[in-house]
């Protein structure tokens, strides 16, 4: 396989992941990383490329939570999974479980928008139509609030933001954006809608 596609990415998630908060997460980084592949200027084959390693990030955390990333890399290349893309995966778990340092903007954005995404699920979830309408300056009041979304590491989304010379404003909105996008399938279009 040249690029791994969106489609693959759920097949392969599929054999491994059945919890649904799992599979919600996984559609919420993977509209994320969309976003940011458009941010950084790539065509369509290079968006869902982004998108699909976005699906297929924590592959192996519902079997092995413990052990996250430690039974990836190997199935995955066995699999066929192009190695850069099995890269940007693993690499998501630099300084937490692993020493594979992003290096790339895909890399680099799967790294951010890991965590980041809970966080702007969660600021969602508390609005009566969701994500639809939300600005980006009523994140940043969720955003500054330390308690909110508490189990989300805010030093590694400011790692990552730095990593990619970028302020957690900027990344922020652009995500926001990306999730809008997929609202009704990452179920944050509120009650009203």
């Amino acid at each position: 396989m040249q690029r791994l596609t969106l489609e693959q990415a759920k097949k392969l998630n599929s054999t491994m992941v059945t919890e649904d908060h799992l599979l919600l997460h996984a559609a919420n980084v993977s509209a994320a990383m969309g976003a940011m592949a458009e941010h950084f200027g790539a065509d369509p084959e290079e968006k869902e490329e982004w998108e699909a390693v976005g699906w297929l990030h924590d592959y192996d955390y519902e079997k092995y939570p413990e052990a996250h990333l430690e039974h990836t890399e190997k199935p995955l290349l066995e699999a066929g999974v192009p190695e850069r893309d099995v890269r940007a995966i693993m690499s998501h778990g630099y300084t937490i479980v692993n020493d594979v340092k992003p290096e790339t903007p895909m890399e680099k954005s799967l790294f951010t928008v890991d965590e980041l995404t809970g966080i702007v699920q969660a600021a969602a979830r508390m609005r009566p139509h969701g994500i639809t309408d939300m600005k980006l300056k009523s994140f940043m009041k969720k955003w500054k609030s330390k308690n909110f979304a508490a189990g989300c590491n805010r030093e590694l989304i400011l790692q990552g933001c730095d990593m990619l010379g970028m302020e957690i404003r900027e990344v922020a909105g652009i995500v926001i954006d990306g999730m809008k996008a997929h609202a009704e399938e990452l179920q944050l279009t509120g009650e009203q809608a």
